[in-house]
C-alpha cells in the first residue's frame, strides 16, 4: 500500500499515523500501569512498616452534615485504635442545620475525645475549614499525626491502624486509604463508580506506589504525620479546587513519601445521578487543570528529591488530563486517512481497536479480582465500562466478517457508499460517545429520563462520561467561570 504512494503522500500518511499513535497514548499508559501492578508484590512499603500508634487528631470538616455527623463520630471512636491516642475535632463551617447541636451532644458524651470547633463565617471552602482545625491541633504538642476525613465516610475497623503503621517510617509524610463505593441503595451509576474506583485506586495507585509518586491523597481518608504538615507550612493549600492533590504534591516536593494502603478500606456515599456526578467531577477536573499550570515547571523534569517529574508519572497525568484531546486527535487522523487511503485507514483502525480490546480485557479482569465484592455486584458495569458501542467496535476489529454478516442479516447491501458512511461513524465514535453522554445528562431530569439516561450511559460508556466532564472543565477554565467550592449532597446512605 505504501509503495504505491508518492513521497509527499507517504509523509502525510506517516504524520497521520503518528497522530493516531499519540491518540492511543491513554491505552498505552493503561497497559503500562497494569504491567507494573504485579511488581507491587515485591516493591512496596510493607518492609518498612510496623505497628505504630501515634496520637492522632481526626479533623472532620462539616457544613450542614446533620444527617451523617453523629454516626460518623461514633464509628471513628469504635475503630481498633488505642482510645487515649485518638481525638476527634469537628470543624463546623457555620452550619445552619442541627450539626452544632449534634456535635455539642457528642462532646458532652465523650469529653476530651470529641471537640467542636465552630467557624462563625463559613462558605470559604474545604481548605479554609481544615486550616481552622489545623491551627488548633498543631498548636498542641499532643498531636503527632492528623487524619483528615469526610463526614459521610465509614472506616473499616482495622483501617486506621493499617494506615498508621506506615508512619513508623519517618520518610513517609502521608498515607491514603482505598475509598470504596459503599451506598446501600446502589443504582447503575454507583456501580459504575465502584468499578472506576477499583481501576483508579486499587490498580492505579498501587502502580504509583511502585513508581514512587502518588498523584492524590483521597480527600476522605488521608493520614499525615505532623512533620509533613509542618513542612508544607501547617496549612492545606487554598486557591485551587484540588486542595487534596496540591497537598499531595507539596509533601512530595519537600522530599517526603506518600503511600497508598490498599488494605485500609473506607466506604463512601457517591452520587446517584449523572448531574450530581458531573458537578463533583467537574470540580476535580478543573482543579487538575489549575494544578497543571501551577506546576508547569515540574513536568518531565526528573529530580533526586521526588518522582513527580519522571516521564512515567507525567505520561500518566497528561493522558488523563488530555484524554478527550487524544481521542479527538486519533479520530480526525483516522478520518483523514480514510479520505486519503482507505486501505491504510482500515488496517490502522483494526490495529488500534484490537490493541484497545486486549488492554481492556486484561485490565478489567485484573481489576475486578482486586475487590471481589465490586466484581460480583457490578459485573455488568465492568463489562460495559467502555460502552456497548466500543465493545462492538472491538468485536468488528477482531472479527471483520462480523460487520458484513450483521449488515447482510439485516437485509442490507454493503456498497462502497454504505461502507464509507459506517467507517466515518466508527472512526468518530469517540467524539460521538461524548455527545451521547452529554445528551444523557440533558434528558435525565425529564419524565422517564433517568431510565433513558442510564441506557445511554451503557451504550456510550462511563469512560466517555468522564471525558465529557473533562472537556467541560477545559471550557469552564477558559471562560474563567465561577470556581466556588460546591459541597456534594450526602444523606447517609453508606452501608456499614
Amino acid at each position: 500500500m505504501i509503495a504505491d504512494l508518492t513521497w509527499l503522500q507517504v509523509s502525510v500518511v506517516i504524520f497521520l499515523l503518528a497522530c493516531v499513535l499519540v491518540g492511543t497514548l491513554p491505552v498505552i499508559n493503561t497497559a503500562l500501569q497494569f504491567l507494573t501492578l504485579p511488581v507491587h508484590a515485591f516493591r512496596n512499603h510493607y518492609s518498612r512498616a510496623k505497628p505504630y500508634h501515634p496520637n492522632i487528631a481526626v479533623l472532620i470538616p462539616a457544613w450542614n452534615e446533620g444527617m451523617v455527623i453523629g454516626p460518623a463520630i461514633e464509628r471513628i471512636l469504635q475503630l481498633e485504635y488505642p482510645a487515649e491516642r485518638l481525638r476527634v475535632f469537628v470543624i463546623d463551617d457555620a452550619s445552619t442545620d442541627d450539626t452544632p447541636e449534634i456535635v455539642a451532644a457528642k462532646s458532652q458524651a465523650y469529653p476530651g475525645r470529641v471537640n467542636h470547633l465552630r467557624r462563625d463565617v463559613g462558605g470559604e471552602g474545604k481548605a479554609h475549614t481544615l486550616n481552622h482545625g489545623l491551627d488548633v491541633v498543631l498548636a498542641d504538642d499532643w498531636t503527632e499525626a492528623v487524619l483528615i476525613m469526610d463526614a459521610d465516610v465509614i472506616f473499616a475497623k482495622d483501617s486506621l491502624r493499617k494506615l498508621s503503621r506506615h508512619l513508623a517510617d519517618e520518610k513517609v509524610g502521608a498515607v491514603t486509604a482505598y475509598i470504596a463505593e459503599g451506598s446501600r441503595d446502589r443504582n447503575y451509576l454507583t456501580r459504575f463508580i465502584g468499578v472506576e474506583y477499583v481501576i483508579s485506586q486499587l490498580s492505579s495507585r498501587r502502580a504509583q506506589n511502585v513508581q514512587g509518586a502518588i498523584a492524590c491523597l483521597a480527600g476522605g481518608a488521608q493520614l499525615h504525620s505532623r512533620a509533613n504538615l509542618e513542612a508544607i507550612g501547617g496549612r492545606i493549600p487554598s486557591g485551587t479546587l484540588a486542595e487534596d492533590t496540591m497537598t499531595t504534591f507539596e509533601g512530595q516536593l519537600k522530599g517526603r513519601r506518600m503511600v497508598f494502603e490498599p488494605h485500609a478500606v473506607v466506604y463512601a456515599e457517591e452520587p446517584r445521578t449523572i448531574d450530581a456526578l458531573w458537578k463533583q467531577r467537574l470540580r476535580w477536573a478543573r482543579g487538575n487543570v489549575q494544578l497543571t499550570s501551577i506546576y508547569r515547571r515540574l513536568w518531565f523534569r526528573p529530580s533526586r528529591v521526588h518522582n513527580l517529574g519522571s516521564f512515567v508519572f507525567g505520561l500518566s497525568w497528561f493522558t488523563i488530563l488530555l484524554l478527550p484531546a487524544f481521542m479527538l486527535l486519533a479520530a480526525l487522523a483516522l478520518l483523514t486517512l480514510l479520505l486519503l487511503h482507505s486501505d491504510i485507514a482500515e488496517v490502522v483502525f483494526r490495529f488500534m481497536w484490537i490493541f484497545a480490546a486486549c488492554v481492556y480485557l486484561f485490565s478489567i479482569v485484573y481489576s475486578v479480582q482486586l475487590d471481589s465484592r465490586v466484581g460480583w455486584r457490578s459485573w455488568r458495569e465492568a463489562i460495559l465500562f467502555p460502552g456497548l458501542g466500543a465493545l462492538i467496535l472491538m468485536a468488528i476489529a477482531l472479527f471483520p466478517w462480523l460487520f458484513v454478516s450483521i449488515v447482510t442479516l439485516l437485509g442490507g447491501a454493503l456498497t462502497d457508499q454504505t461502507r464509507f458512511v459506517w467507517s466515518v461513524i466508527f472512526y468518530l465514535w469517540g467524539p460521538i460517545s461524548m455527545l451521547g453522554v452529554w445528551l444523557a445528562r440533558a434528558i435525565e431530569h425529564l419524565p422517564g429520563g433517568h431510565f433513558f439516561a442510564g441506557l445511554l450511559l451503557y451504550v456510550f460508556g462511563y469512560g466517555s462520561l468522564l471525558c465529557a466532564i473533562t472537556v467541560d472543565s477545559y471550557v469552564k477554565e477558559w471562560r474563567h467561570a465561577d470556581a466556588a467550592w460546591i459541597k456534594t449532597e450526602k444523606i447517609g446512605r453508606v452501608d456499614s
